[in-house]
């Protein structure tokens, strides 16, 4: 029985007395409320398994919390704490050979989260938000609306690590769709995956109401450049668009004579979930041109007719700023095919590290 197994059989009652354990050992460390938070992390750190971006979204909500709570010199009585409190918990699967394995796991989170908390910024780790909106404009895809309890201080362009008390522990990277607003809402655009755990349960069992939390923002490498105002070309795929909706917002804020385009790309018409938001927009900036990319829909007009990159080509202009987001396959061809065509690699900006 190895150690995934022994963590899952772990009820998450069990943070509780994990904050006893910890408290008792060094009274005032952790702070109650969040207890839970920071035993579904630390566990989920130990056991591993999860996919590079997921782990990365993991470690930045870990890195801020020690910094900002002066956890590091205090690793090893947390860590401890946290063994201890799995051991009692999975008493009948815990055995000798499982200890080991467990003070070596946890000596490798250790060292993570130390490395993770040195190239951690100041302010919190972690915000709690609940959900007020919730809409399914399609089978698979949900625009959640949630309000922050404490604002969140994020840019347009920028993702947040996201986690549902649904499935604790497990965080996943999504893009802020709009601008920062007056009201302090943000909203997100999720798609359910075949293997994503976090996405299945935003889009099919999160209601309004219900509790989440936001990690500290990071930049992806789609902001916009304070001292430019080049012309912007954005090309979207899938829920690519929330980060490239949230450019357009912000330009929207403060227009600056620039033009933006803007390329969705999808399947057929009824796969532009957005559309409704992207009519008001463009109606309401005359600067502003919105062209869906339509790859398999025989009645699009033919000037719509093709994948978002070859529709883009169509609309490149000498001098534009580029910026992509969507699925990998959407991305590697953009590697590629862009600067075959002569556009400037300082030009084009893609999601570094980031699933859109």
């Amino acid at each position: 029985m190895g150690l995934a197994a022994a963590w899952d059989s772990v009820d998450i009652r069990a943070a509780a007395d994990f904050w006893c354990t910890v408290e008792d050992r060094r009274a005032g460390l952790l702070p109650h409320r969040d207890a839970s938070l920071f035993f579904t992390a630390l566990g989920r750190l130990l056991v591993g398994g999860d996919d590079p971006a997921s782990r990365a979204a993991l470690l930045r909500v870990l890195g801020h919390a020690y910094r900002h709570f002066d956890l590091l010199p205090h690793a090893t009585t947390i860590g401890d704490g946290l063994l201890a409190t799995v051991a009692r918990h999975a008493r009948p699967l815990w055995t000798p050979q499982l200890t080991i394995a467990a003070e070596r796991a946890l000596c490798r989170a250790t060292h993570a989260i130390h490395r993770a908390a040195a190239q951690a910024g100041d302010g919190r780790a972690w915000w709690h938000v609940e959900v007020i909106g919730h809409d399914r404009p399609s089978p698979d895809i949900a625009i959640l609306t949630v309000r922050p309890w404490r604002r969140l201080p994020f840019q347009p362009g920028q993702a947040v690590p996201v986690c549902t008390p649904r499935l604790p522990g497990h965080w996943r990277w999504l893009s802020p769709a709009n601008a920062p607003r007056a009201d302090g809402t943000v909203e997100l655009h999720v798609r359910a995956v075949p293997a994503g755990t976090v996405s299945h349960r935003l889009v099919h069992e999160v209601r309004p109401g219900e509790l989440l939390w936001l990690g500290p923002p990071v930049d992806t490498g789609l902001s916009l450049d304070p001292a430019s105002t080049s012309d912007l070309l954005l090309v979207a795929g899938g829920t690519g668009l929330a980060p490239l909706r949230a450019l357009v917002e912000q330009v929207a804020a403060a227009p600056d004579g620039r033009h933006v385009t803007l390329i969705v790309g999808a399947r057929t018409f009824t796969d532009l979930y957005d559309s409704i938001t992207l009519d008001k927009l463009q109606c309401a900036h005359d600067w502003l041109t919105i062209v869906p990319a339509l790859s398999d829909d025989p009645c699009a007009e033919s000037a719509e007719q093709g994948d978002a990159l070859t529709i883009a080509r169509g609309h490149h202009q000498p001098g534009q700023d580029i910026y992509l987001c969507g699925p990998p396959a959407m991305l590697t061809g953009a590697r590629s095919r862009l600067p075959a065509l002569g556009i400037p690699a300082a030009r084009i900006h893609l999601p570094s590290g980031f699933t859109c």
